[in-house]
């Protein structure tokens, strides 16, 4: 059975944020809800839009600060808990109580952030490439590895990092984009890269927001960022289902942020792919609907 895509939809939320989305299935079923990262948009998930849009209501927004959704100008605006807040109202927007949580880069970290403080909203969540909050903190701190990995959050949190990454038709974009992966990689058609520029040329203030907004990041001169952070692992234990799927060809989150999962979440399977980069959901999107697929069906 062929799904059909809606998209240009927005929810206004109560908060005063307006989140644009896109839809495939019937109101009734289950929700659905995949968050994108950074810097991609709600087409990000098309595929798995077109496939679980048989059987849940699957919705993928626009996270605020991305493509349709609104775009405030102050970093401020980009808190996690901000962010969180944004999921939790659409969810309740689209008519539900709760949703399976499908996510991906800063999309899981919103994710986990909803599943530790408010896990009533979720049944399960599915995380695809993206850290649990005090692995990542102890990484940034520990593993010197992860620090240089992770680097290029502090150039995108400067000032005007979004003018250069726009520069000569989003040249520097593009390189960043595909470089956590092959250099040419044959899922950045000419077709994708145009949806892209058109999401990019709505502005990017928002996107590099997250990570000015995050003290996720390796220590400078100026800031301390990851070592300022006091955490209590068990203040951060998940308590709902969990699957991961791990791209370990990902050059900016490393395996090593996996390793101790099982430690902090009560219901936790990961599974490890070594074909797989940061962008599994572009390299192997059937197999990461196939995957989903299973982990739903658990």
């Amino acid at each position: 059975m062929t799904v059909s895509i809606q998209a240009g939809q927005f929810a206004q939320l109560p908060h005063g944020v307006k989140l644009h989305y896109a839809s495939a299935g019937e109101k009734i079923k289950p929700l659905l809800l995949f968050l994108h990262g950074f810097p991609e948009f709600w087409f990000a998930w098309e595929s798995q839009l077109k496939e679980f849009g048989q059987d849940y209501f699957a919705v993928a927004p626009d996270l605020r600060g991305f493509n349709l959704s609104d775009m405030p100008d102050d970093a401020a605006s980009y808190k996690p808990r901000l962010i969180a807040q944004d999921i939790q109202s659409l969810i309740t927007h689209l008519g539900y109580e709760q949703c399976i949580l499908v996510a991906h880069d800063w999309g899981g970290a919103i994710a986990w952030n909803i599943a530790i403080a408010q896990p009533a909203l979720l049944s399960k969540l599915i995380i695809l490439n993206s850290p649990h909050p005090y692995l990542f903190a102890q990484a940034l701190v520990h593993d010197q590895a992860q620090k240089e990995a992770s680097e290029y959050m502090n150039w995108l949190r400067a000032t005007g990092s979004e003018q250069a990454l726009a520069k000569d038709d989003f040249a520097l974009m593009e390189k960043l984009f595909v470089g956590m992966s092959d250099p040419h990689p044959a899922w950045f058609t000419a077709e994708l890269r145009k949806q892209y520029h058109a999401c990019w040329s709505k502005g990017l203030t928002g996107g590099v927001n997250y990570y000015r907004a995050s003290p996720m990041h390796p220590a400078t001169k100026e800031n301390p960022g990851a070592e300022k952070l006091v955490l209590n692992p068990e203040d951060l234990r998940c308590k709902i289902p969990v699957r991961v799927i791990w791209g370990e060809r990902d050059r900016a989150l490393l395996p090593v942020l996996i390793d101790g999962l099982e430690k902090l979440i009560d219901d936790v399977h990961i599974e490890r792919w070594t074909d797989a980069s940061h962008w599994l959901v572009h390299e192997h999107p059937d197999r990461v609907n196939l995957t989903i697929r299973r982990f739903l069906a658990e």
